[in-house]
């Protein structure tokens, strides 16, 4: 008897099974077909030397796209050596030893480096070479951007949350305020920034730089090297810290107020609150919050083209150049993957690190 109750169970588990099946053969589908297939015809395309709107015959030419973008090496540098003392040449105005230059000293076959970085190491020159330079700086760009954006994002936004968390009045007319960053369009966001930093006093910043006695008023935070990549994560912060506030704020608010009562009972202050509380059970909205925030930054694209242009890429502004301006889709598409390689791996970072189940997140 029990023998035939195991048996019909099994066989009810099994139709369960093949309906299950059958109901989520649809989603199975629609997903092979809008997400499976694009990304594998990226794949397949990035072997090749495919262009862009061109009736150029296709060829598969395997590895080639990812040797040219990817491909790096160190050379040292031996010093001009004087031809009568047969020792260094020394430059008289900065004391320096004078180097040979990097194209001297940088192979040319069977593909072409450029010099990138130079740099010493225990008494020796080194030249950095690449080459695809604009691809290794669009990937230095995009890492710097989206590791320093998303730490002040989310710290701004945890700040942010735990204040529109509590109670206090407005606090409704608060939270709507603050989602306000984020529901400008980007484009209309950036062409904000850049008139706020224009590089003379009809900006923003450079005119309260001037009143403040900073600056003479003409900082160009849109064309300096060196505040290029700082004006876009500030442009980027403000625009999207309310969307992680907005994540971190779902998450603070499936926690019981039970527990915060209990440990306030037990005596326990704010701080150690937050680390024993909150912390720890706002880990799988934060798992969440940094998987998309980190998404989006990896794959910045409006603000770094509005507001730069091709004066500095990250990798989707380089990328859109491949493929619009050079036409080389192949290339792009090897962009494409490396892109989809480095966002996989900070999500798995991600989990690995804040010690989250996938079930949890899910």
């Amino acid at each position: 008897m029990s023998n035939d109750k195991r048996s019909g169970r099994s066989e009810l588990a099994k139709r369960e099974e093949r309906t299950a099946y059958r109901l989520l053969l649809p989603a199975l589908i629609i997903l092979l077909v809008i997400a499976v297939y694009p990304l594998g015809q990226v794949f397949y395309t990035s072997f090749t030397n495919r262009q862009f709107a061109s009736g150029q015959e296709t060829e598969f030419i395997g590895f080639d796209n990812y040797q040219r973008l990817l491909s790096v090496t160190i050379s040292q540098l031996p010093p001009v050596i004087d031809e009568d003392t047969n020792q260094p040449v020394i430059d008289e105005e900065t004391g320096k030893t004078v180097y040979e230059r990097p194209i001297s000293v940088l192979p040319r076959e069977p593909v072409r480096y450029r010099e990138y970085k130079q740099f010493s190491f225990m008494g020796n020159r080194y030249v950095l070479g690449a080459t695809d330079v604009d691809f290794i700086d669009a990937i230095t760009n995009t890492l710097i951007f989206t590791v320093t954006s998303v730490f002040l994002e989310l710290a701004l936004g945890l700040g942010v949350a735990l204040v529109v968390n509590s109670n206090f009045k407005g606090k409704g007319v608060t939270r709507t305020a603050m989602l306000i960053p984020w529901a400008v369009i980007t484009v209309v966001s950036a062409r904000m920034w850049e008139w706020m930093l224009a590089p003379n006093r009809t900006g923003l910043f450079n005119t309260m730089l001037y009143t403040l006695g900073l600056a003479d008023g003409r900082v160009a935070f849109l064309a300096s090297g060196q505040l290029q990549l700082w004006a876009m994560v500030a442009v980027d912060v403000w625009k999207t810290t309310p969307f992680m506030a907005l994540l971190l704020l779902a998450g603070l608010q499936t926690i019981p107020d039970e527990l915060y009562e209990a440990a306030a009972i037990d005596g326990a202050g704010p701080v150690k609150q937050f680390f024993s509380i909150t912390f720890p059970l706002l880990k799988p909205a934060m798992a969440v919050a940094l998987i998309f925030r980190t998404l989006d930054a990896l794959r910045v694209f409006d603000v770094f083209q509005v507001l730069l242009g091709q004066s500095q890429y990250s990798m989707a502004t380089y990328n859109y150049f491949q493929l619009i301006g050079n036409r080389n889709m192949g290339l792009a598409s090897a962009i494409g993957v490396v892109i989809f390689i480095i966002i996989f791996g900070f999500a798995i970072a991600y989990i690995k690190m804040l010690g989250v189940d996938m079930d949890e997140t899910a």
